[in-house]
Parts: C-alpha cells; sequence; structure tokens
C-alpha cells in the first residue's frame, strides 16, 4: 500500500494541519500566468491571484443559499415521500427515461450534499435522514428480495452471452458453460447475519409514471401508488435510451406479454416469476465518499458522535460494494478466451480490484422454487473508479468494514485504480475508457496487438456505444474530482502525476468571461491505444490521444470541474487552478434562477422520440397503461403519457420537421454538484474561524 493506514483521529488532524499551511501558501504565492482564454467572471480583465483577493467565504453563503433552493419544497426537487427526483422538469431523456424517475446517483448526491451541509452547519440531521431514506427506498429491504437463502456461491448464476446489438436479444441460457466461485457471499452472510445484499437498486420510477407499482416492502404490487423498482437497459452496448424496454424489477407476469418481459432479454426453456436488481457502483461509491467526509468533518466539529451509526452503515455499504471488483461469470481475470476455456475463479482470481459497470443479483418469487444467483461485471470504466472510498475503506478505522478480507480488498483495489488512470491517461492528458475480462460480454477473441493492464484488454468505449461512453466530458470531472480528493488526503505521488498532466491539459481548454459567461469541454474524441501496463515501467502512451470536439455550459459538470480543481489546488498550491475554480463558481452563480443554476439546452437528440425499439417477432404484450409492445413500436409509443406532458407541444414540433426543442433543466445531481462545489471552495480556502 502507497498510504499509511493511520486512525480517523490521525487522518483529522493532517488534514487540519494541511489545510491551514496550504492556505497560508497560495495566499502568498506569485500569481501563475492563466490559461489562454480565461478572465475573471464580470471583469473581462486577468483574474486575481489568491493574493489579491479572491473572498472565499462569498462561496460559503452561496452555497446556502442554493441548499435552500434545492430544499424548498415548492420548487419541486423532491417526491411527497422526500426522495429527489432526476431532475424538476418532467421531459428529459438522459439515462433516466423520464425526469420524475430517480437513480441511485440522486440519492449519493443527496447525501453528499447534506454532508456538506453538517459541515457548514454543524446540524449533521439531514445527513442521517438522507441515508435512512436511501436505505428505506433505494434499497430493496427482505421482503423485495425473498429467496436469497437458496443462493449457492458455488454456482453464482447461469452464463448467458452479451451482445452489441438489441436485435440479437434474447440471449440463449447455457448451463454448459463453466462459471467460478463466489468468494464474498460465505463471508457476508457471515459477518451481517443474512444472505440479502445491502446496496442499492440503480433506478426507480418515483411517481409510478409507468405503473408497474413494484413499491418497496411490496414486491410486485400491482398497480400501487408509491416509488417503483424498474429497469431499462438490458440488450448490449448499442441499446441506446432510445432503444429500451422498460420493465418491472419484480416480474410476475402481470404486465408485457405471456413471461412478461423476460423474452424479450433471455431464451430460456421455462420461465419463472422472479426479482431482480442491478446495483450502479459509483453511486454507491460517493455515498460512502460522502460519509467519510461526514465522520472527519464531525469528527473536527467535536461531533463524531452524531454520525458514527450512519458511518458504520456507509462501511456496511462498502463491503457489499465489493461484488463490483468481480468478473461477471466470476471467470479468472486476465487473457478470458472463449466462454468455455476461460477458466472458472476460485477464490480473489477472479477480482479485477477495480469498480465495474454494475452487479446484479435475483431470484425466485416463489418461496419453494429454491434459486437465487448473482453477477458481477466484466467491464471497467475510469469514471466509476472511486480511489476516495478505496482509501476511506481500506484506511479509515471507522470505515473499514467488518468482513475480514474487506479492508485488504479495497486497500488492493486503491492501488489498482491509481494504476488504472495512470495506464488509461492519454498523451495530451485526458483519460480513455477502460478495460474489460470478457471482449464483447461474451469472453470473445479481441482484435490483435489490443493492449492490456493486467490481462484485461482496452476498451475504448466500455458498457455502451450510442453514444460512446469515452465521449462526455462529464465522466472527466466526476471522476478526476474523486482522485483530487484522494490526492489532497494522501499525498500519493502516482496520483499527483496523473493530474498534473489532467490540469494542464483542462485548464486552457476552460473559458470565464463577463458575467454568466463560461465554456468547459463537453465531448471528446479519440484514437489509438495506450500501451501494455508494466507498472515497474510504465509506458508514455505516445499513441494514444483526445481532443475535444466541442464545448458547453453544462452546469453541473462545470461545478463538478470547479471542486476538482479547487482540491488540486489546495493538494499541490496550483495558483491558476485556484483561479479557474474561483472563475466557474462565479459565472455558475451568474446563471442563478428562482429554482437554481441552470443555462437554456438545444436538444437535437429528441428526434429519436420516434426511433424504432426492436422487439423479436412472435412477441405481443402491452405496458401497464395499455401501449402495445410489438415489432415496429418505438420510444415514443411506449411512452405516449409524454403525449400528456406540458412540454410535449415543442417536441411535437420539432418531430414534424420544426427547429429542435430548447429547455431550462434543473437536475438533481447538477444543483447538489454546484452546492457541494461552493462549499468546497469556502471549506478549502476560507477563513478557519
Amino acid at each position: 500500500m502507497r498510504v499509511h493506514r493511520g486512525s480517523p483521529v490521525e487522518t483529522s488532524t493532517r488534514a487540519r494541519s494541511r489545510k491551514k499551511s496550504r492556505r497560508l501558501w497560495v495566499a502568498g504565492a506569485v500569481a501563475l500566468s492563466l490559461p489562454l482564454g480565461l478572465t475573471l467572471a464580470g471583469s473581462g480583465t486577468a483574474a486575481p491571484s489568491a493574493a489579491d483577493g479572491i473572498d472565499a467565504q462569498q462561496y460559503e453563503d452561496q452555497f446556502l443559499e442554493l441548499y435552500d433552493k434545492i430544499k424548498d419544497p415548492a420548487n419541486g426537487y423532491f417526491s411527497p415521500e422526500g426522495i429527489p427526483y432526476h431532475a424538476v422538469e418532467t421531459l428529459i431523456v438522459e439515462a433516466p427515461d423520464h425526469g420524475h424517475e430517480t437513480t441511485s446517483e440522486a440519492y449519493s448526491y443527496l447525501i453528499w450534499l447534506e454532508a456538506q451541509y453538517g459541515q457548514v452547519t454543524g446540524d449533521w440531521g439531514p445527513f442521517n435522514d438522507s441515508w435512512a431514506l436511501m436505505e428505506e427506498y433505494m434499497i430493496p429491504g427482505a421482503v423485495d428480495q425473498p429467496t436469497n437463502g437458496f443462493y449457492d456461491p458455488s454456482s453464482p448464476a447461469t452464463y448467458a452471452p452479451e451482445f452489441t446489438d438489441p436485435s440479437n436479444y434474447p440471449a440463449p441460457l447455457d448451463g454448459n458453460v463453466p462459471v467460478g466461485d463466489d468468494p464474498l457471499a460465505n463471508e457476508l452472510s457471515s459477518t451481517y447475519g443474512t444472505d440479502d445484499i445491502y446496496a442499492m437498486h440503480w433506478l426507480q420510477d418515483v411517481d409510478n409514471v409507468y405503473g408497474f407499482g413494484n413499491t418497496p416492502g411490496d414486491p410486485c404490487g400491482g398497480n400501487a401508488e408509491g416509488p417503483s423498482f424498474i429497469n431499462t437497459f438490458q440488450r448490449g452496448s448499442q441499446e441506446s435510451v432510445w432503444e429500451t424496454v422498460p420493465h418491472p424489477s419484480c416480474e410476475d407476469f402481470t404486465f408485457g406479454g405471456e413471461n412478461g418481459y423476460l423474452d424479450l432479454f433471455t431464451d430460456d426453456a421455462e420461465y419463472a416469476s422472479q426479482w431482480r436488481y442491478t446495483n450502479a457502483p459509483d453511486a454507491d461509491a460517493r455515498a460512502v465518499q460522502a460519509a467519510y467526509w461526514a465522520n472527519q468533518w464531525a469528527t473536527e466539529q467535536g461531533n463524531q458522535g452524531a454520525v458514527a451509526a450512519t458511518v458504520e452503515k456507509a462501511a456496511e455499504l462498502g463491503d457489499y460494494l465489493r461484488y463490483s471488483m468481480y468478473d461477471k461469470y466470476f471467470k479468472q481475470v486476465g487473457e478470458c478466451v472463449g466462454p468455455t476455456e476461460c477458466p472458472a475463479g476460485s477464490g480473489k482470481n477472479s477480482s479485477q480490484y477495480l469498480m465495474s459497470w454494475y452487479f446484479a443479483w435475483g431470484g425466485a418469487l416463489d418461496a419453494s422454487a429454491g434459486w437465487a444467483w448473482r453477477i458481477g461485471s466484466s467491464f471497467n470504466h475510469f469514471g466509476y473508479q472511486n480511489p476516495l472510498a478505496a482509501y476511506a475503506l481500506s484506511n479509515d478505522s471507522a470505515l473499514i468494514p467488518d468482513s475480514p478480507t474487506a479492508g485488504d480488498d479495497w486497500g488492493a483495489s486503491l492501488d489498482r485504480m491509481v494504476e488504472f488512470y495512470r495506464w488509461l491517461q492519454s498523451d495530451e492528458g485526458g483519460i480513455a475508457g477502460g478495460a474489460n475480462n470478457s471482449w464483447d460480454g461474451a469472453y470473445a477473441e479481441p482484435p490483435a496487438g489490443t493492449s492490456t493492464f493486467y490481462g484485461m484488454w482496452y476498451d475504448e468505449d466500455p458498457v455502451y456505444h450510442d453514444p460512446p461512453s469515452n465521449e462526455w466530458f462529464g465522466m472527466q470531472a466526476w471522476s478526476m474530482q474523486r482522485l483530487a480528493e484522494y490526492y489532497y488526503e494522501s499525498g500519493d505521488a502516482l496520483a499527483g502525476e496523473v493530474l498534473d498532466k489532467w490540469v494542464a491539459w483542462v485548464l486552457p481548454e476552460v473559458t470565464v468571461g463577463n458575467g454568466a459567461d463560461f465554456a468547459i469541454p463537453a465531448t471528446l474524441s479519440w484514437s489509438g491505444q495506450p500501451d501494455t501496463w508494466n507498472p515497474d515501467n510504465p509506458g508514455a502512451n505516445s499513441g494514444l490521444h483526445v481532443t475535444v470536439a466541442s464545448h458547453s455550459q453544462d452546469v453541473g459538470v462545470a461545478g463538478s470541474l470547479a471542486n476538482t480543481l479547487a482540491f488540486y489546488a489546495a493538494a499541490s498550491g496550483d495558483t491558476a487552478a485556484q483561479e479557474t475554480a474561483a472563475g466557474l463558481l462565479d459565472a455558475l452563480v451568474a446563471n442563478s434562477d428562482g429554482l437554481g443554476v441552470a443555462t437554456e439546452e438545444t436538444r437535437e437528440d429528441f428526434g429519436r422520440f420516434g426511433d424504432e425499439v426492436y422487439v423479436p417477432a412472435g412477441f405481443s404484450g402491452t405496458m401497464p397503461n395499455g401501449d402495445v409492445v410489438e415489432p415496429g413500436s418505438t420510444f415514443e409509443s411506449l411512452r405516449s403519457f409524454y403525449h400528456d406532458d406540458p412540454d410535449w407541444p415543442q417536441v411535437e414540433e420539432y418531430l414534424n420537421g420544426g427547429d429542435a426543442p430548447t429547455f431550462t433543466y434543473h437536475r438533481f445531481w447538477a444543483q447538489a454538484d454546484i452546492a457541494i462545489a461552493l462549499a468546497t471552495y469556502t471549506n478549502l480556502f476560507g477563513d478557519e474561524g
């Protein structure tokens, strides 16, 4: 391990002493020259250095103002249950396909937001309440996963290949393909006295717009009111949100066709009623990340006891989060070719020690049927890694999970994550896609010459290709923010090396003009591949390149980028990074409205409302509202409820040949990201009282 495993008290003391010394260093620094085009918002002239008087304290006041807007019930960020919606607006299609769905991501941002509120005010009640809300509504309860006791760790799941295109589905189950042993199940059951999984499902229909009615605590609850566990993506890397068939997480054949929705996805000899959930590991890790800071800040305030119970739950969440480290079918990691030829794993040799795209678990609804399954994922995206969470789960005694091997697992994962960033860093500085242990999701043979990372193949755009998963700059800002926090806490030299190069690449691509004017990278274009990884002699990656294809005013990403640059500046003393962070925050605040911070967006992608959704010949079924699911169905025809949305006329006009519609969206995660960045800046550079 690169990092000394100190106690929480030691860690907190080091953080406080570093914070003070860094503020003094930055205040006395000679101002560095600013990147091309950067000006202080509202001035049109070069931004001043910290020594010239950036008022760090103002950002804490602006945090509280934005926090109040977010929490104001009249502004519409929360459901009657207190669940954060994906967005205030309803007509929005992204990973969630409706604005009043929500994600585990939103819950984790709420927990992080409330941790910052506790840091600013000393009131830890909202932080604890946000965790309890997540636990009640987004972690399936025992009644929602009723047959885990039948799970056999020596036979985790039946193999089914993945295909790149939805038209290749349903995928056949193949019991002849060997799968490995699950090394976590018995340890977790013994530690916590239950076979149930303590992890969030990723997607929820908060207002039950679809009508599946799988209310937590009432599986397959008909058309019951209340939040409903649902899923969409199921059919390969080419399946965009515009090509999905929404379906319930609890399948009792009430809706869909003869077998519910199961035979859209898997080809089985006999279909059984069942429950199944999918975890997005980056969200659970963000919740752990927030709990780490809550514990640090409450301890500094002399009030660690106020958060102790919640922090203990965060450690448990991190314990189960280890499922994200494993190959989908627990096969051995490294040069894994051929479904039958690639060896089944045993012990920890099926662990990639990275946070993969998902893990999932499910089982029979019928308690007498007696089966359950679990899978990991073979795809690892740099954007999902969280070294700060791994650091917390392996170094902070309050957060090291109770399972005997968990702390060591997260310690190994921490090292692997930082190496992963370094392996994927382009010649220019941006971080490329990731790596997989199963080419095309079917343990296929990769193209000759594909570079590797501990035997896993370089994957330019892991998991999804429409649009490519390496295209959105937001993944850069999100993931580097976590690395910058880790660097601030640990001083890890390799993390600093990666950040030095990344920040040098990003700063010239950021502009801050007068008032509300700013621009940050939006989409990226990639070519080449990294050198095969040699930890003793890392390559220069001179053949891996990135260019910024477009810029935007994405307010959420800008908030995350400001947060990243602030932590990097506090850790390194880089004045230009600090000033750029402040300039972005000023521009964001200048884009405030009655609901939060927002800019206008033109949505040309809404032309895809008419995209056909692949439905295999012979399938015929209905959605709960009567929308027909059959060959020729479209995204719009499966979601006729959109026709009643007040914003639908704009989309309809566009579909009929008019101009692309424009919207001003207030996404919950984006508002939280901005608020968190505001509080972060003051915490790092403001007065210590």
